[in-house]
């Protein structure tokens, strides 16, 4: 096929609505059309054994790990995470390459009739770009005879089109406020959400939380029968040690105690991996050939570029998508520990349904000067409605009209030994990474 074929499949599945995109409070969210698409095409989704993985921030890190660790053990391994950086392809890998746009084009012409059929029949609307890419995913997997497939939540849990699988186990990451035009304005509504992947009788691994999502989760599992297994009480890590390339730890897990090294940064990254490892020896209880050895191979070969992602030194240019308050203020945490530098300098671009006040509060203790932006993002805010809000701050931010822009006025602010870190959304951060590969 041409790249043509593959364009063409690009633009059908994005013709759909598309909660990425476009307000999520026109699209009704209902597992019924997934399912109605999945049984036209077999239900792939239940030819692998299947790791689900939820939460608002770390689910595509802590999956990445999972998935890698699995590559590592012998398994051929499908890894399904959302949004993608610099191609859609990146959404759908399996042993941590992605689709082909042959493949991609392929598996789309395949769906393509199976969609018209269920957007005619179906009462609860058409289905949405999401739906046919998850789906597309579990096709995929199948044809490729994966072992296992390491499923990201798209948003929320309990009606998200991944929600189909039987897992084998369930991971929740850290919960904060997030998406609460659809999730619920309250932490305890979202983990509502969010808790909704718990399956009967169904292991489930959680990171650390506030009192209020821990209370939701407690209860969840015990309703449904399920072990509950807590990063800080029955896992927890400890003697962590950390450069500007990566971070290692001592972990006691619920099989033994490890030492692992991890290249991702941020201190948050170290729950992100015990509550993979967590997961990773709940399957290797159910019998998977998982070691010690694979899971510390897997770890150390982790990629999940984006976050605090090192793009350039002298001066050091640093992306990281953080997009509400508790990943910036991890963030200005992370940056202030790994980091050695004069000047700090902002870039910073939002979608305009994120709560940008309290991300900028959390942000402007650090920066000397700020450069505010817009990604080539329909939901992306206004350069203006940035700049009131930092001058609620007393501070005059720089405008620039895209991020090529604000990445080039930046540069010509910083002297060799400054910071330059680019954040606020991923769409912000795919944008740094097109400039710095082109």
């Amino acid at each position: 096929m041409s790249q043509e074929h593959f364009q063409a499949a690009v633009d059908y599945v994005l013709r759909f609505a598309d909660y990425e995109r476009l307000s999520r409070s026109a699209i009704v969210f209902d597992l019924a059309r997934v399912e109605a698409l999945l049984s036209r095409v077999g239900e792939p989704h239940l030819k692998a054994k299947s790791v689900h993985v939820a939460g608002t921030k770390g689910k595509g890190s802590t999956s990445a790990m999972i998935a890698s660790v699995l590559t590592a053990s012998g398994y051929r391994t499908g890894l399904y995470t959302s949004p993608h950086l610099l191609t859609i392809r990146e959404r759908i890998q399996v042993d941590g390459m992605s689709i082909s746009e042959d493949e991609f084009a392929a598996v789309a012409e395949k769906l393509k009739p199976e969609v018209e059929a269920v957007n005619r029949f179906n009462i609860m609307g058409e289905l949405t770009t999401f739906e046919i890419l998850t789906v597309m995913a579990f096709v995929y997997f199948a044809q490729k005879a994966v072992d296992f497939q390491v499923m990201e939540v798209g948003l929320g849990g309990r009606l998200d089109a991944t929600n189909v699988v039987r897992p084998e186990v369930c991971i929740i990451t850290s919960i904060s406020l997030d998406h609460t035009e659809v999730l619920g304005d309250t932490i305890a509504l979202i983990a509502g959400e969010k808790a909704g992947i718990i399956k009967p009788g169904v292991t489930v691994v959680s990171a650390p939380q506030s009192p209020e999502a821990a209370a939701v989760i407690e209860r969840v599992c015990r309703e449904k029968g399920s072990t509950l297994i807590r990063v800080g009480r029955e896992v927890a890590w400890r003697d962590h040690r950390q450069s500007d390339s990566g971070q290692s730890f001592h972990l006691k897990g619920i099989r033994g105690n490890y030492k692992f090294t991890l290249p991702l940064l941020g201190e948050y990254q170290l729950d992100n991996a015990a509550a993979a490892v967590a997961a990773l020896e709940t399957l290797a209880n159910q019998g998977a050939r998982i070691t010690p050895q694979s899971i510390a191979k897997g770890l150390l070969q982790v990629h999940w570029p984006g976050r605090l992602q090192v793009l350039q030194r002298h001066p050091l240019f640093i992306v990281d998508g953080a997009h509400n308050d508790d990943s910036a203020r991890k963030l200005r945490e992370a940056l202030r520990q790994y980091f050695r530098f004069d000047k700090a300098i902002l870039i910073f671009g939002a979608s305009h349904e994120k709560n940008i006040a309290t991300m900028v509060a959390e942000l402007v203790p650090l920066f000397s000067s700020v450069i505010v932006t817009r990604a080539r993002h329909p939901r992306a805010a206004s350069v203006s409605a940035l700049e009131a809000e930092f001058s609620r701050w007393g501070i005059k931010a720089e405008a620039a009209e895209d991020t090529k822009s604000a990445i080039e006025k930046a540069l010509t602010l910083a002297t060799p030994d400054d910071l330059i870190c680019a954040t606020g959304s991923l769409f912000v951060v795919s944008e740094a990474l097109e400039y710095f590969s082109d």
